[in-house]
């Protein structure tokens, strides 16, 4: 069955829309085995993947948090166009063969959210600052690029290469993750180094209420419609 999350959409009609979503809960950590360049950028992006075999042609699969659609399989591995948009906003452009990359199926509609609201759509690539261990625990620094200080807050979810994580600090231009030892092993986060740089996608719903403000503002009244 095809993970799907289901509305109605009035501008279409009264037909259902399909929107795959994702927690943030990494399944699998792939390695890059291919990468196809074109005039724009990285075009073709072939991942091995213990669930390959599981997937079908057009299902949707986050690579390190980016919302990829398999568009071939071959054993244990699966293919995804990339474009030059997606190469240029992420850090997907960065990879080379044997990078590692955190993978996550789009959640079964019967399934239950471990992490948060995830749509695998990068906001934005940003530097790692610093990686410090601490015991069997790890400190991660992450810049904050200008224009996304709003998105952070404290005690809230930020996915950080497509892992669901919790906002420990809040700097003035970086922000503070504390890794668990399962999460450090499981996923690729023990692999970089500062100066490498990470995707980030922000709550989704602060950017909604966000949107609100604005058109609420800007109409000068209390409808945002």
């Amino acid at each position: 069955m095809q993970p799907v999350l289901l509305f109605n959409d009035s501008s279409s009609a009264g037909k259902s829309i399909i929107a795959t979503m994702f927690t943030g809960i990494i399944e699998a950590v792939g390695v890059v085995l291919a990468i196809s360049e074109s005039p724009t950028g990285t075009s073709r992006l072939q991942v091995s993947m213990p669930f390959a075999s599981r997937l079908e042609i057009g299902d949707s699969v986050a690579t390190n948090g980016v919302c990829l659609t398999v568009v071939a399989k071959k054993s244990g591995a699966a293919e995804f166009d990339l474009l030059a948009e997606t190469a240029l906003r992420t850090n997907l452009k960065e990879l080379k063969v044997g990078s590692l990359i955190n993978l996550e199926r789009s959640m079964p509609a019967s399934g239950r959210y471990q992490g948060h609201i995830v749509q695998g759509h990068v906001d934005v690539a940003a530097a790692i600052l610093t990686v410090d261990g601490q015991g069997q625990d790890h400190r991660i620094e992450i810049a904050l690029p200008d224009g996304f200080h709003q998105y952070i807050v404290f005690k809230g979810s930020v996915a950080v290469n497509g892992i669901s994580l919790t906002v420990a600090e809040v700097r003035e231009r970086s922000f503070v993750v504390w890794i668990i030892p399962h999460t450090w092993k499981e996923t690729n986060l023990h692999s970089l180094a500062p100066e490498d740089s990470v995707n980030l996608e922000f709550d989704i719903v602060a950017k909604y209420v966000e949107r609100m403000l604005v058109v609420r503002s800007q109409n000068g009244s209390g409808s945002t419609r």
